[in-house]
């Protein structure tokens, strides 16, 4: 008669089948956290394109293809055509595109040639204004060099980058917003907040 080994386990048929299902129950269960969780970083990254310029964002060509380079004092050409840009979180690598009323203007003046408040918001004579026209909204984006204003061509609204982008002709209501800029190794650096709500007012 054969006898049993004792030195020979047997694992159950259902005891198997329970790891099994436990294993498979993790597996989907950390798949599911996986998705949710690129979900929620999605949704993240999302909401933070759309926000406007930050304090400590560098500031990156509008039109830049590639990997997004951050702007320095030197890269803008002095008294020429505004430089467009947008703002750029280099922490998370993340340009801030979600927004029109997100992007800036950057034109470059001889710091002596500034007054003392409007030099205290620039980067070495770097200063930065909202893209946005407060006439209905177009962009502004060249430079009248004999009348010493930037422009938007939609209507022809002109403001002095000089004196906080007060409006020197056209339809426009309001001046532009400024940004207040700094400078770090060269680089530009937003300091603050937009000096008001870039845009058309409504009402």
């Amino acid at each position: 008669m054969e006898q049993n080994d004792p030195k020979k386990s047997v694992t159950p048929e259902h005891g198997s089948g329970c790891c099994q299902s436990r294993r498979d129950a993790m597996k989907a269960a950390l798949a599911v956290t996986a998705l949710f969780g690129g979900a929620v970083r999605g949704a993240h990254a999302s909401e933070a394109a759309d926000l406007p310029p930050q304090p400590g964002d560098r500031l990156v060509r509008m039109d830049d293809e590639g990997a997004p380079q951050p702007l320095k004092v030197a890269d803008i050409p002095l008294a020429s055509k505004p430089v467009r840009a947008l703002p750029f979180a280099a922490t998370d690598a993340l340009v801030r595109d979600g927004s029109r009323l997100g992007r800036v203007i950057l034109m470059r003046f001889d710091p002596a040639s500034l007054d003392a408040e409007t030099r205290a918001r620039s980067a070495d004579g770097v200063l930065a204004y909202s893209a946005v026209c407060t006439h209905q909204g177009c962009e502004v984006s060249e430079w009248d060099a004999a009348g010493g204003a930037m422009f938007c061509f939609c209507h022809f609204s002109k403001f002095d980058p000089l004196k906080a982008g007060t409006v020197t002709a056209g339809p426009a209501g309001r001046a532009l917003p400024w940004l207040p800029l700094k400078s770090e190794h060269g680089e530009l650096v937003v300091a603050g907040s937009f000096s008001s709500a870039p845009g058309v007012r409504k009402g």
